[in-house]
C-alpha cells in the first residue's frame, strides 16, 4: 500500500509540473481595471464565460526532449468565451510532442464588467504574457528569442493584435518595460481578422461594442496593421468555414505579402470552423504536419 501512495504521489507531482497555473499579473498591476471582485464562470465544461484576472497554464516537455522555442496558445470563443480545453489544452499537448513548451493563456474577455476599456484587456494580457515567458525563459529551458503565439479563431484575432500592436499597454515599470510585447513567430488557425465586411459579428460586437465607429473597425481590422515589422506568419484556413469566412486569412496574408512579411497560407478545401488536432479528413489533418515543418524552420532560423 505505502508502494503504491509513494507511486501516485510521484505520479501526482509529474502532473503538476506538467500543467502548471501562473498569474499572468502580480498583485495590484493589472492595469484596466475597476477593482470588482469577480467569480469564475464556466458555462460548461471547457468553456469560461468570466474570470477575475489572466492566468497561463504550463505544459512542458521532458527536459532531455525539450526544444528551446515556446507557444503561447490563445483560443478562441468569439470574445463571449474561452475554449481553453478543444481550443487551448489539446494544441499545448500536441506542441509537447514536438518538444515545444507550451503556455494556454485564458485572457480577460472585453465583456468583462471589471473592463473599463474593453477592446485593450485581451491585448494588454496577452502583452503581459508574453513579458513574462521571455523573462522567465532561462527557468523553463527556452530561448527568450523563440517565443511565439497560436490562436485559433477570435484568438487568432487577438494573436494578431500582438504581432502587429507594437505599443506596450501592459503599464509594467522597471526591467519590464525593456522587454518587447512582439511573438517571434505566429500560428494563426481559421482566425478572425475583418471587423467590417467579412467580420465573425459575434466577435466584433463583443470586442468593440455593438455601436462601434468605422474608425474603429477599421482599427482593429488586423489586415490593416501588417507592416514589415509583422513577424514570420502562418495561417491555415477552411474554404467552407461557415463562421468564420476564409477571406480573413486571404487579406491578412495579401497584407504580408505588400509588407514582405515572411509566411505561407494553407486553405483545404474541408474543414469548417473545426481545423483542429482531430479533423474529419485526412487532407485537413495535414495542417499539422505543414505546422510542425514550418516550426522546425522557424527553430532553425
Amino acid at each position: 500500500m505505502k508502494k503504491f501512495i509513494l507511486v501516485f504521489s510521484i505520479f501526482l507531482g509529474i502532473q503538476i509540473s506538467a500543467q502548471q497555473k501562473i498569474t499572468v499579473w502580480q498583485k495590484g498591476e493589472m492595469p484596466n481595471s475597476k477593482g470588482l471582485k469577480l467569480n469564475i464562470i464556466e458555462e460548461k465544461e471547457g468553456r469560461i464565460t468570466q474570470i477575475q484576472e489572466a492566468e497561463l497554464f504550463a505544459f512542458l516537455p521532458a527536459k532531455e526532449e525539450r526544444k528551446s522555442m515556446a507557444v503561447i496558445v490563445i483560443p478562441g470563443g468569439g470574445y463571449r468565451h474561452l475554449t481553453y480545453d478543444l481550443g487551448g489544452y489539446s494544441y499545448a499537448k500536441w506542441l509537447n510532442t514536438l518538444g515545444i513548451s507550451a503556455f494556454v493563456l485564458n485572457y480577460r474577455l472585453p465583456t468583462s464588467p471589471d473592463l473599463k476599456q474593453r477592446e485593450l484587456g485581451p491585448l494588454q494580457d496577452i502583452q503581459a504574457a508574453i513579458k513574462l515567458i521571455r523573462k522567465n525563459a532561462a527557468q523553463y529551458g527556452i530561448s527568450p528569442d523563440q517565443i511565439g503565439v497560436l490562436g485559433t479563431s477570435a484568438g487568432g484575432h487577438l494573436a494578431a493584435m500582438a504581432s502587429n500592436i507594437s505599443t506596450d499597454y501592459t503599464e509594467l515599470k522597471g526591467d519590464w518595460s525593456t522587454i518587447s510585447t512582439v511573438p517571434n513567430f505566429v500560428i494563426l488557425v481559421s482566425p478572425v481578422i475583418d471587423l467590417g465586411e467579412f467580420a465573425h459579428k459575434g466577435s466584433r460586437d463583443n470586442l468593440l461594442g455593438q455601436n462601434a465607429s468605422q474608425q474603429l473597425i477599421s482599427e482593429y481590422s488586423m489586415q490593416n496593421r501588417v507592416t514589415e515589422k509583422t513577424p514570420p506568419t502562418i495561417l491555415f484556413h477552411a474554404q467552407n468555414d461557415n463562421a468564420v469566412p476564409v477571406i480573413n486569412s486571404i487579406l491578412y496574408y495579401e497584407a504580408m505579402i505588400k509588407n514582405k512579411v515572411i509566411g505561407a497560407m494553407f486553405i483545404f478545401p474541408k474543414g469548417e470552423h473545426n481545423i483542429g488536432i482531430s479533423n474529419k479528413t485526412e487532407l485537413t489533418d495535414n495542417w499539422k504536419k505543414l505546422c510542425t515543418n514550418w516550426l522546425d524552420e522557424m527553430g532553425n532560423k
